[in-house]
């Protein structure tokens, strides 16, 4: 049946299953760990442990995502419960800039996607790292307005408290299902561009534009927005791209994309100030943007 179709199909076929068999078993680990933080893990006991003073209180939003690991995918809901429950901004934001990329389900997929390569995986944390802190002081010793709108969606958190033993375990399972299929959409459509670029984009093209730096890098960082991918399994993507673009760009296309997506982009009109949303954008973006360009000339 495959026989008459053209090489090229055949091509951008073999690639896209590859890469989508890569990914897939880090997409359903990180689902499942998903599913048992929102049924396991409440904002309020992430409350219950915040340092009393300010910096400290940046440095645990900023890195407390090791621990309390979170798909960009559910992200935005979560941080506003966190704000709704009096988790000052600059503690939330951090947040939600870094809980998509330095949990250990990301990193791990990270570095396997990129052979092993530990360089790739902590250049990846520290951009995040890097971009979350910027966030967080701007919002801790600058900005002391709020954020959030005044006619903002009230989240409705699904009481799990009330579910003992196995019903629990059966109800994160539920959740992982629904993580699962809801991220499975997104890497399809990433595998499946990936594979035409490979396939069907004249390297001349991709050559140009890796020659100048900062192009290339607000390419990848387009595309990590419009494709809205994953966090746990955007690297695989990315590492297909590596040999066409460069590691700035790739590095751009990594950072940016769990940060500033479509989806996030919508679910945070919801919740934040039009104003608040471009100044994160921007920032993000600002700081994005310097990092990959040192990295390209280091």
């Amino acid at each position: 049946m495959f026989s008459n179709l053209p090489p090229s199909v055949l091509q951008t076929g073999a690639i896209f299953m590859s890469i989508m068999i890569e990914a897939l078993p880090f997409v359903l680990l990180g689902s499942l760990i998903s599913g048992a933080i929102e049924v396991y893990v409440t904002p309020d006991r992430v409350h219950h442990y915040l340092p009393k003073n300010r910096f400290l209180r940046i440095l645990f939003g900023t890195f407390i995502g090791f621990f309390f690991p979170s798909c960009e995918c559910g992200i935005v809901p979560i941080v506003n419960r966190f704000l709704e429950k009096k988790v000052p901004a600059y503690t939330a934001i951090p947040f939600l800039a870094t809980a998509p990329v330095i949990n250990p389900i990301v990193l791990l997929a990270t570095f396997t996607a990129f052979g092993n390569s530990w360089r790739f995986t902590l250049l990846r944390a520290l951009g995040a790292i890097l971009v979350a802190l910027t966030l967080g002081l701007l919002l801790g010793f600058v900005k002391h307005d709020s954020i959030m709108r005044p006619d903002r969606k009230t989240v409705h958190e699904h009481d799990f408290s009330q579910l003992h033993g196995w019903r629990k375990v059966f109800q994160s399972l539920i959740q992982a299902i629904d993580e699962f299929f809801n991220t499975g959409r997104y890497l399809v459509f990433g595998c499946l561009f990936a594979s035409i670029v490979q396939v069907y984009v004249p390297t001349r093209v991709l050559l140009s534009i890796s020659t100048n730096p900062l192009m290339g890098i607000l390419l990848m960082m387009l595309l990590a927005f419009l494709l809205s991918l994953c966090s746990e399994a955007d690297a695989f993507i990315a590492a297909s791209l590596l040999s066409s673009f460069g590691m700035a760009p790739v590095m751009a296309f990594l950072v940016i994309g769990p940060i500033i997506d479509v989806k996030n982009l919508i679910m945070m009109t919801s919740y934040f100030k039009t104003k608040a949303i471009a100044q994160f954008i921007g920032i993000s973006s600002l700081v994005v943007i310097l990092y990959t360009l040192m990295i390209g000339v280091l």
